[in-house]
């Protein structure tokens, strides 16, 4: 398949230049979960609109992607989305439930589940590139849109437990006993996951990022045997594109190195590891994003002030040491009580500090 993108020129962007890297004009930022319920225009514009409704509206997702950037002059805006959307326009029976999360209505638990599972056609997901065309027109020159997805472990989880997990034991009960039918399940969703990524490459945007939130929860050994051959097919068949890629989960520091080694050009670390220790582990090679511990942005200015201070040093001694980048992000996403003046303050310190 051919690609012809219709690009905006990356050179003037701060977090293009740090992923890359190159010397940005100034410290990049963006937040995960920066679109979202810390916002109260967020709140009035959703307050009649589902979850999964308001991500196939082009204009509403416009909308709800421009917010913070407006309020908060953050360096990129990441496409209001959500990492099941490609599973909902592939057909897949699913709805997003607040207060719990995706819930899906057949869990994926046989061979007969996994070989009905539905593939994604690039035109199944034309509210989202139209969205992206929207933005392009938008955004200001130097501020980076970013597109995402969810990685094939990630997805699995849902698909497999029906729903959010504490302990994900049939997904690791699928994984452990019956290797192949997890494979075969894996090998589906990395097909959906390049499918989604490279339909928003297509349409423009000027970075991914690929969420493997719940990798965490798995050992290195486990990681390497089960998940990272999918996520290394992920990250390959889209690096012909020139976007810069990066990979982020929650509670990975010891899987910094492997999630590496699939192929990436920036890893997102959690608020639990230091960032210069984390440059470490991943061998310099690739530029890091993070790591401000969501909830310090409910502790006051002063605490803000100084992890922020923190976190930025420990990323010039990683970039001084040889690191490619530094963009600075949460080690999650912001969390829905979070004061949005927090986050404004937070941005405005990390370009003077």
């Amino acid at each position: 398949m051919t690609i012809v993108r219709a690009r905006r020129s990356a050179s003037d962007m701060p977090l293009i230049a740090a992923a890359t890297g190159r010397v940005p004009a100034r410290r990049p930022v963006w937040f995960m979960r920066q679109a979202g319920r810390s916002l109260p225009e967020y709140r009035a514009i959703r307050a009649d609109r589902g979850m999964l409704e308001s991500c196939f509206d082009p204009e509403l997702v416009c909308e709800i992607t421009m917010q913070p950037v407006r309020r908060h002059d953050t360096d990129a805006a990441i496409l209001f989305s959500d990492i099941v959307v490609p599973l909902k326009a592939a057909g897949v029976d699913l709805d997003i439930v607040p207060g719990t999360g995706p819930v899906i209505a057949s869990p994926i638990r046989t061979a007969a589940d996994v070989a009905a599972l539905p593939r994604l056609e690039p035109e199944a997901v034309g509210a989202v590139t139209a969205a992206i065309g929207l933005l392009l027109e938008e955004l200001p020159p130097t501020v980076s849109l970013i597109g995402f997805a969810g990685a094939p472990f990630t997805l699995a989880s849902y698909l497999i437990e029906g729903g959010p997990s504490r302990t994900y034991e049939h997904t690791k009960a699928m994984m452990l006993a019956e290797p192949d039918l997890w494979h075969a399940l894996m090998g589906r969703l990395a097909d959906l996951t390049i499918a989604f990524l490279r339909a928003q490459i297509a349409a423009g945007v000027d970075a991914v990022q690929l969420f493997d939130s719940w990798a965490g929860t798995l050992s290195e050994s486990a990681y390497e045997a089960f998940v990272a051959p999918h996520s290394t097919r992920v990250m390959a068949e889209i690096e012909q594109f020139g976007v810069p890629r990066i990979h982020f989960g929650v509670g990975t520091g010891e899987l910094l190195g492997a999630m590496t080694r699939v192929g990436t050009d920036v890893i997102g670390v959690d608020w639990r590891t230091p960032l210069d220790v984390a440059a470490e582990r991943v061998g310099r090679s690739v530029a890091i994003q993070g790591n401000l511990d969501p909830t310090v942005l409910l502790a006051g200015p002063e605490a803000v002030r100084r992890e922020l201070t923190r976190i930025i040093a420990e990323g010039d001694r990683a970039v001084a040491a040889g690191t490619p980048g530094h963009i600075v992000n949460l080690g999650h996403g912001v969390l829905p009580n979070t004061d949005a003046d927090a986050i404004t303050h937070a941005v405005e310190l990390i370009h003077t500090l």
